[in-house]
């Protein structure tokens, strides 16, 4: 989707606009023109390190991802610069196919393709990986807080099956999230102030260096929100460090280190009507329990690369440890390990006139958790009731080759077998118990793939694939809550298989990335909320569909506004989200909306920058109609837009500011929920309120 031309009143505002920024340009340092851009960009990338054995350049791995048969996104960080960066909302609101919703602090909705889609707390059917390496707990249940948008370099978006080659099979995915070493940082040492609008101050700084065989780069940042809503108080501190060495001309080891501690108040939901009439109050009895999410996570993981002939390994190893405090409708703790080693071999040569690459990779990874419970007392342990332990352990082994059939036409095919095992033991209030229980599920699988990938002209690329994929339940899943106590639940496992069709390129000042995508899902895990103090209640549905257009598009209208060769640009973007999610003959819901998502997602941005470092960025972020709130298609949230403004500009000697403005009309909205079975039955408090209006501003100094 574009929008038309602006009209003569618009082309004077904006001609307003250029005028006004060249006061504030003649006090800018000039800065070198942006390089051409890459061959199928979606942002703009400027790679200026030559990268190293365990992490490649910036264009290298852009080049790599856009090798793939299917449906992926990249997003140098390095683009993100111009806006306050509180959560990975602000990293991931502009890729086409990811859903962001905002809930409070660092927690979000994330989901691609209806991955999650009726959880209303934290990530399913999504594998997160930093740097390569899985950052999710062994049973696949993962959460955002660990991720720090201020410390990332790169992200590498796979959707559905075409995560693969990394080793992950479920229904949305994986994101790599990809930290910078002392070759591919920006600059040797950053630091980044930023505050605002609720209490928001946010610390950065980052140094790095190269010693002969020898590097490191160390990030460190702190944030404190008060929130806009009562109750929402939050502070982070997290730490990212990496060393590596090289051990030959084609041989490297790096170290991750990672330190992260979260303290975060929870808001809790609303009813529709307090969502949208009084946004900012906390849920009923919020503050009474002292809800609050406290957690302290290490990890500590290595990658080695070594060059083998015409292949190369790479050996991933992960320890990660996590304690959890968490006060809700009780008060769950978690304090256990989780580890993995991950072997991963890729090859290209040719079988005569025909160039073959290979990808085939293993990861064994497990974890052990103590899991108990607590009467909730103001925020504090009461009397226990329930002490539990939760092991996982997985097994996989995957394989993809690509096969070029002409030098522009690509045949893909691959699979993956899994295990997956589930034990939990129940010692009840203490251990000892005589109503002690053990419970065990096992979980396996082969999930293929087949696929195209044509390149007709240089700089377009049209890719097909059919792929299956198998989402595991978690311990959240499979231990429910009824009443007062906990049950194992032992349900199946998620299968579906899905097709899509899509393109990627660029001609000429028109940049694209669309896809079309239809999955047939069985055993889909679906939730309810039972009461706005007990968590959700997860089941197997029988069959649904999900199908959806993922669509991002940027066209430059125009160039040289002010004067002939001035080097300024104005650039029009726009992504859209269209997704069909729903049941198919079920013997309750019939062909029902699966509840979650709205059903179109657009995000407009018109840009103007100029070569100076000056720039300017009005946003719409639009959502027509909302989504469905109930299994029963009795309720949808309002529909709603969002007017939004940036500008900023690199000053000398490695100085940049930037104005972050928000929801400029304070417009007031849901942003998200968490479904039920029948909102018309009984009254519904499931609703988080949108945050209202607010500015914030930062400043970023490199050398």
């Amino acid at each position: 989707m574009f929008i038309p031309s602006p009209a003569p009143c618009a082309r004077a505002a904006w001609r307003a606009v250029l005028t006004a920024s060249c006061c504030v340009g003649a006090y800018a340092q000039p800065s070198a023109p942006a390089p051409e851009a890459p061959a199928l960009p979606t942002v703009t990338v400027t790679d200026t390190e030559p990268g190293s054995p365990t992490v490649p350049s910036v264009t290298r791995q852009r080049e790599a991802i856009e090798q793939t048969a299917g449906s992926v996104g990249f997003i140098d960080n390095a683009t993100l610069l111009d806006r306050y960066q509180a959560n990975l909302h602000d990293v991931l609101q502009d890729a086409p196919g990811v859903v962001t919703q905002n809930r409070y602090g660092q927690e979000l909705r994330l989901s691609i393709r209806g991955s999650g889609i009726a959880r209303g707390y934290h990530v399913r059917g999504i594998e997160l990986l930093q740097d390569g390496i899985p950052t999710n707990l062994a049973d696949g249940s993962g959460d955002l807080y660990e991720i720090d948008p201020m410390s990332l370099r790169t992200t590498e978006i796979y959707k559905g099956g075409n995560a693969l080659g990394l080793g992950a099979s479920t229904l949305g995915g994986a994101i790599n999230f990809a930290t910078p070493t002392a070759y591919t940082a920006l600059a040797p040492t950053i630091v980044q102030v930023s505050g605002g609008s609720f209490g928001h101050v946010q610390t950065s700084g980052q140094i790095s260096r190269v010693t002969g065989d020898l590097d490191w780069l160390a990030n460190l940042t702190a944030s404190h929100a008060d929130g806009w809503r009562a109750h929402e108080t939050g502070n982070y501190g997290q730490f990212n460090g990496n060393l590596g060495y090289r051990l030959g001309p084609s041989a490297e080891t790096r170290f991750y280190l990672g330190i992260y501690a979260t303290n975060q108040l929870l808001p809790g939901t609303l009813s529709l009507a307090d969502a949208l009439g009084h946004p900012r109050q906390a849920g009923a009895g919020i503050v009474a329990q002292n809800q609050a999410r406290d957690m302290r996570v290490q990890r500590l993981a290595n990658r080695t690369s070594v060059a083998l002939g015409d292949g190369r390994l790479d050996v991933n190893s992960w320890l990660i440890h996590t304690d959890m405090f968490h006060p809700i409708f009780q008060v769950l703790t978690t304090n256990g390990d989780t580890w993995g080693v991950a072997p991963r071999f890729t090859r290209a040569w040719h079988m005569g006139t025909r160039r073959n690459e290979m990808t085939l990779g293993a990861r064994v990874f497990g974890g052990s958790y103590e899991a108990r419970r607590f009467v909730n007392q103001g925020g504090a342990a009461g009397a226990p009731t329930l002490d539990a332990r939760q092991k996982a352990l997985n097994v996989e082994a995957y394989l993809e080759n690509r096969t070029f059939v002409t030098p522009r036409l690509a045949l893909v095919a691959g699979v993956k077998a899994l295990r997956h095992d589930r034990d939990y033991i129940n010692h009840g209030v203490r251990p000892g118990n005589p109503d002690a229980a053990s419970d065990r599920v096992a979980y396996s699988g082969l999930n293929p793939k087949i696929g195209l990938l044509w390149e007709p002209r240089e700089h377009v690329q049209v890719f097909a694939n059919l792929t299956r994929s198998q989402d595991v339940p978690d311990f959240t899943d499979l231990t429910q809550t009824f009443g007062a106590a906990s049950r194992f639940v032992p349900l199946a496992s998620q299968r579906a298989w899905t097709a899509e069709i899509g393109t990627r390129g660029q001609h000429g000042p028109l940049r694209w990335d669309a896809t079309y995508y239809r999955s047939r899902v069985r055993g889909e895990m679906l939730q309810y909320t039972t009461d706005p103090t007990v968590p959700a209640a997860t089941f197997n549905a029988g069959r649904t569909l999900h199908q959806g257009i993922e669509l991002g598009a940027s066209l430059t209208l125009a160039r040289n506004l002010v004067a002939e060769n001035a080097g300024d640009r104005l650039e029009l973007s726009q992504m859209w989200n269209w997704s069909d999610f729903r049941f198919q003959g079920d013997p309750q819901h019939g062909g029902n909306a699966i509840p979650g998502l709205p059903r179109h997602v657009l995000r407009t941005a018109l840009s103007y920058t100029r070569a100076d470092g000056f720039y300017a960025t009005p946003t719409l972020d639009w959502v027509p109609g909302g989504a469905w709130v109930d299994y029963a298609n009795t309720m949808r949230t309002p529909g709603y837009a969002l007017l939004g403004l940036r500008f900023g500009a690199a000053l000398s000697d490695g100085l940049s500011f930037y104005v972050d403005l928000r929801n400029l009309t304070n417009r007031r909205y849901v942003a998200d929920f968490a479904p039920v079975l029948n909102a018309a039955a009984a009254p519904v408090s499931t609703f988080y309120s949108g945050t209202g209006r607010s500015i914030h501003a930062g400043m970023r100094y490199q050398f």
